[in-house]
């Protein structure tokens, strides 16, 4: 889901400075969540830092394809929220970015506002989403395949719907422009058939190895009820 260079442009991308700070805004109050709630400023700061990797590693390592007005990517967003829960899971998609950017891609950075905002701002969505969905008395582990494939679409489609927004915003609804959003929409929901196995794949391992039980690198709503 990154933005290709060109996109927006000019005096327009001031507009991703103020999203981006809106999306830092909820990355806060997931974290303090996270503080309040599920282990501590500890906790947080670990399960950050394994966040940061994975997700450098989703977006260096693993396959990714330039379609249309983006690149499509295996981002795992509902992976890392039922995982690590979402304050981790959103400084994660944050810094991993960010890293990649400085490190590997500097003619993305000026359009980290952008697709920091295209990976927050959904994953916040889901997290809401996931609180109405999955019961109170479900730990993360037992979640069903119709609840995985809910969460990542709901992420998956929120990042092409923000994409589309910045696409639009830059280019107009010009039918060369609206082809190629077409294009990149049609490859990244692809990523929905992909993303669902992967949570119950991980979830199954973590049940497996449940000495993960009560440890501060996992959120506890993997392996307890909510309170």
């Amino acid at each position: 889901m990154h933005i290709e260079p060109g996109v927006v442009d000019g005096a327009k991308i001031v507009l991703s400075y103020a999203t981006a700070a809106a999306a830092g805004g909820l990355t806060l109050k997931m974290s303090w969540d996270t503080i309040r709630n599920d282990g501590g400023a500890a906790a947080l700061g670990l399960r950050s830092v394994f966040t940061t990797l994975l997700v450098f590693c989703f977006f260096e390592v693993f396959p990714h394809h330039a379609v249309g007005v983006s690149e499509v990517h295996l981002i795992l967003g509902s992976t890392l929220y039922l995982l690590f829960g979402g304050g981790p899971a959103a400084i994660g998609l944050a810094l991993g970015l960010l890293v990649q950017g400085v490190a590997f891609a500097p003619f993305d950075l000026p359009q980290y506002g952008m697709n920091v905002t295209t990976l927050l701002v959904p994953l916040y969505a889901m997290s809401l989403i996931a609180k109405r969905i999955i019961p109170a008395g479900t730990a993360y582990k037992d979640v069903s395949y119709s609840q995985a494939l809910a969460l990542s679409t709901s992420y998956q489609g929120g990042i092409v719907m923000w994409v589309g927004f910045w696409a639009l915003y830059g280019h107009g609804f010009g039918a060369e422009n609206l082809s190629q959003i077409a294009a990149f929409g049609a490859a990244y929901m692809l990523v929905i058939i992909v993303e669902p196995v992967a949570d119950l794949g991980v979830l199954a391992l973590a049940k497996t190895f449940s000495g993960l039980r009560g440890s501060p690198a996992v959120t506890g709503r993997l392996y307890a009820q909510a309170a």
